[in-house]
């Protein structure tokens, strides 16, 4: 091993072959994107949207919500960071953005194989205090995104 070499590609985030120019073949998640997920209001289960931008460095991804959701869905704004896990798994933690909103939490995602898509679980507590759960969807329109949530949330058995 070449110390100097590691040193920097710890300090840069990146693997030794990244370094080297070797091509890792990592997905590009970068860019504008809409993230859709089901969330109780009233004691309905909803399924909302927001557009968001994903900013990748390497592994380490960020995202920021862009858009409110309307008054009516009771909407926050929330930022979070996730990590990609071979290409196919995120992982991560979102908060609210918005000062007086306590709404925090984990995700699961799974990234469809091209990169254009992904479905997942979210686990949070809300505002009010309550440990809550519910599907997640992304995709590059709001309709796709909250497509993948009413698919996901077609096929889940109903709360008792």
């Amino acid at each position: 091993m070449f110390p100097v070499a590691v040193a920097i590609a710890k300090a840069l985030n990146i693997s030794l072959a990244e370094l080297a120019g070797m091509s890792t073949r990592r997905i590009n998640l970068t860019g504008d994107w809409w993230a859709s997920w089901q969330t109780p209001k009233d004691h309905q289960q909803h399924v909302t949207a927001q557009q968001i931008r994903i900013d990748q460095q390497v592994e380490l991804i960020h995202v920021v919500t862009t858009t409110h959701r309307t008054s009516a869905e009771g909407g926050y704004m929330w930022s979070g960071e996730l990590r990609l896990w071979d290409n196919e798994i995120l992982m991560g933690w979102y908060t609210a953005a918005d000062g007086s909103v306590r709404s925090k939490g984990t995700v699961y995602i799974v990234l469809h194989a091209h990169g254009d898509s992904a479905r997942g679980r979210w686990v949070g507590l809300s505002n009010g205090g309550q440990l809550m759960t519910g599907w997640v969807g992304l995709g590059k329109s709001e309709d796709e995104a909250r497509g993948i949530t009413d698919q996901l949330k077609a096929g889940e058995p109903k709360p008792a």
